[in-house]
C-alpha cells in the first residue's frame, strides 16, 4: 500500500481544513504519492489507523496536532501490526514533534518523512476512570498529567473570549496563555496518594504531576528536559505546593527546563506509577486531551512503536 495520511481538518483551530490544498501540494512534491483519509469526529484517527494498519499499511502519517498523533498511534498499537508512524505537523502545540526534532515547516517535514529513518520508541499506557465512571485505558507518546495542566486544557476547550482572533496558532497560543492566567489565580494544590514502582503509597500535594515519556508539553514547555524516548523509563516531575506569585515569577523556567532547580519541584525515573485522589475528583490529561480522571495506573511499554524521524 502507498502511505496513508490521516488528516484532522479541525487541527490548528480549523486552519488545516482551510489550507489543505496547499499542505497536500507540499506533501506530494517533497514526499511523494499518498492516500488520504479525513477524520470527522474525536476518535476517528484511532479507528482509521487501526483499519489501515490491519490492512498492511507500512507507513501511516498523522497530519494534525498532538491529539491527532495520539489517536493514530493508538490505532497502530491496538492493531498489533508493525506499521510505522509518520508525523506531518499541522497543529497548534507541536510538542511531540519537538522531542523527535521534526521540522515545523511543511516542506521540511515532508522531506524528513521521505528521507528519514525508523526509530523504535517507548510508549506509555494509562488505565483510568472515564467520564462515565467506568474503566478505560489508552496509550500516550508524550506526557500525561493531572493538576494544573488538565485544568488549563479544560478551560482552553471551553474558552470563548478569543473567538474574534483568526484561526490557527495565534488563537491557540493566546487561548492557552489566557486560560493559564485564569487557572493560576486562586490555585489550590490537589491532594493525592501515589505509589512508585510498587513501593509504599504516600500522600502528595501537587500543583501539577507529570508522567513524561517525551520532553515537551503545554505548547513548548520543557517539562522533562532529560527524558529519552527509548530508555524504558518515564521521567516523573511533580510541581508541589507552590504559591501563585512564585509560579508567575518563574513561568519562564518551564520553557528552558530550569524549573527542576526550584525547591518545590521533584523529578525521578519510574516504570510504573499508581495515583488516586485523596479528596475531590482529579482530572487527567493525556497528550493534550481529557479522557477521564484518577485513579490511574501508568506503565511504560518499552520500544513498542516504530516512528519515522529525521536523519541525525
Amino acid at each position: 500500500m502507498i502511505p496513508i495520511v490521516i488528516v484532522n481538518p479541525k487541527s490548528a483551530g480549523g486552519s488545516t481544513r482551510e489550507s489543505w490544498s496547499s499542505i497536500a501540494s507540499d506533501l506530494r512534491a517533497h514526499f511523494g504519492p499518498f492516500k488520504v483519509a479525513f477524520t470527522k469526529a474525536a476518535g476517528d484517527g484511532t479507528i482509521l489507523a487501526r483499519k489501515y494498519a490491519a490492512e498492511s499499511a507500512s507507513l501511516i502519517i498523522a497530519c494534525g496536532g498532538d491529539g491527532t498523533i495520539n489517536e493514530v498511534a493508538n490505532g497502530i498499537l491496538e492493531s498489533g501490526a508493525d506499521a510505522e508512524l509518520g508525523i506531518f505537523p499541522s497543529g497548534t502545540g507541536g510538542d511531540f514533534r519537538r522531542s523527535l526534532e521534526i521540522p515545523g515547516s511543511h516542506r521540511e517535514a515532508a522531506r524528513a518523512l521521505r528521507e528519514g529513518r525508523t526509530k523504535r520508541i517507548d510508549v506509555g499506557r494509562v488505565s483510568f476512570t472515564d467520564h462515565y465512571g467506568g474503566p478505560a485505558s489508552r496509550y500516550f507518546l508524550n506526557v500525561s498529567s493531572f493538576g494544573l495542566a488538565a485544568s488549563i486544557i479544560g478551560r482552553v476547550k471551553s474558552n470563548k473570549a478569543l473567538e474574534w482572533l483568526p484561526l490557527g496558532g495565534v488563537r491557540g497560543r493566546a487561548s492557552f496563555a489566557l486560560s493559564t492566567l485564569q487557572e493560576v489565580v486562586g490555585l489550590d494544590a490537589a491532594s493525592v496518594l501515589v505509589k512508585i514502582d510498587g513501593g509504599e503509597e504516600r500522600p502528595l500535594l501537587t500543583v501539577n504531576f507529570c508522567v513524561a515519556n517525551a520532553r515537551y508539553f503545554g505548547g513548548g514547555m520543557l517539562i522533562a528536559p532529560e527524558a529519552k524516548l527509548d530508555d524504558g523509563y518515564f521521567d516523573v516531575v511533580n510541581i508541589g505546593d507552590i504559591k501563585t506569585a512564585k509560579i508567575l515569577l518563574n513561568a519562564y523556567t518551564l520553557y528552558n527546563g530550569s524549573h527542576l532547580n526550584l525547591e518545590e519541584v521533584k523529578s525521578i525515573h519510574a516504570k510504573k506509577i499508581e495515583a488516586r485522589p485523596a479528596g475531590p475528583d482529579v482530572q487527567i490529561e493525556t497528550d493534550g486531551e481529557l479522557p477521564g480522571r484518577l485513579p490511574a495506573v501508568y506503565e511504560i511499554v518499552p520500544r513498542a512503536l516504530s516512528v519515522r524521524v529525521p536523519h541525525s
